[in-house]
This record gives C-alpha cells, sequence and structure tokens, in this order.
C-alpha cells in the first residue's frame, strides 16, 4: 500500500512538473486516474522482469531500433556460425593427404608433374640450385 502511494506522487509530481499546456485539468486528472489504476505491485513487477530474464526477452519495454540491438547481440557471432567458417574445404588437411597418394602412385597430380619436369630440364642446363657452398657469397670469400 505505502510503496502505491509512493509510485501515485511520482505520477503525479511528473506530470504536475511538465506543465503541458496542452493538457487540460480534465485530461490531466484521467491520465493520473489511470497511472493509478494501472500501477502494479512490485511483486508483480519484480516476476515480469524475471520471467522476461528467464525466457530470454528485454526486460523493460524498449523501442523497435532498440529490439534490434538486442537481436543482434543475441544471435550468434558471424565468425562461429557454421557456413562461415565451413566456406572453404580444409587444404591443410587435403594436401599433406594428396601428396601422400601421390607418392604412392594412387593420385596423378599433373601440375606437380610439370613442375617436376621443368626443375630436372633447368638441372640438365645447368641452371639448377647451386649444392651447398658453391653459391655466390661462398665464391666471393675463395
Amino acid at each position: 500500500m505505502r510503496n502505491k502511494q509512493r509510485s501515485i506522487r511520482k505520477c503525479e509530481s511528473s506530470i504536475r512538473g511538465r506543465q503541458a499546456a496542452w493538457l487540460s485539468r480534465e485530461v490531466r486528472q484521467v491520465v493520473l486516474t489511470s497511472l493509478t489504476m494501472s500501477t502494479l505491485s512490485i511483486y508483480a513487477l519484480r516476476m515480469g522482469r524475471l520471467s522476461a530474464r528467464i525466457f530470454g526477452e528485454v526486460v523493460r519495454p524498449t523501442d523497435d531500433r532498440s529490439l534490434k540491438v538486442v537481436k543482434l547481440f543475441s544471435e550468434q557471432p558471424l565468425a562461429k556460425r557454421k557456413e562461415v567458417y565451413d566456406w572453404y574445404p580444409p587444404h591443410n588437411t587435403y594436401v599433406p593427404l594428396m601428396r601422400t597418394l601421390r607418392f604412392l602412385g594412387l593420385y596423378r597430380d599433373e601440375h606437380e608433374d610439370f613442375k617436376e619436369e621443368m626443375r630436372r630440364l633447368k638441372k640438365l642446363r645447368g641452371k639448377g640450385k647451386p649444392k651447398k657452398g658453391e653459391g655466390k657469397r661462398a665464391l666471393k670469400k675463395k
């Protein structure tokens, strides 16, 4: 009862403090009576907030723009969504597997075959990598 009287006084003071010119005295009285009739007990307010928290709803009433922000934050982050992080195939698993299969002769990679052939032809012409200790830097010291 005491809390209800306090809330009524708060409502009255807030309406009187505004001193809205467009509100007539009768309208102010109607607003005050509707506010006093619609005030909930503290227990009911707390239970409403608790149920909103339990069921993942917004605790206090908010506008649509704020609800959009609440919705964005309640969703799973983009980086943790499966359709985002599984977009590309797992190359770090496939490459060693294909290399092993190629070595065993179960898979033929034409591009790797081409690169090996080019390295072999360069070596035949004398354009391959020098052996350890025979590079330009080592020849300068001699």
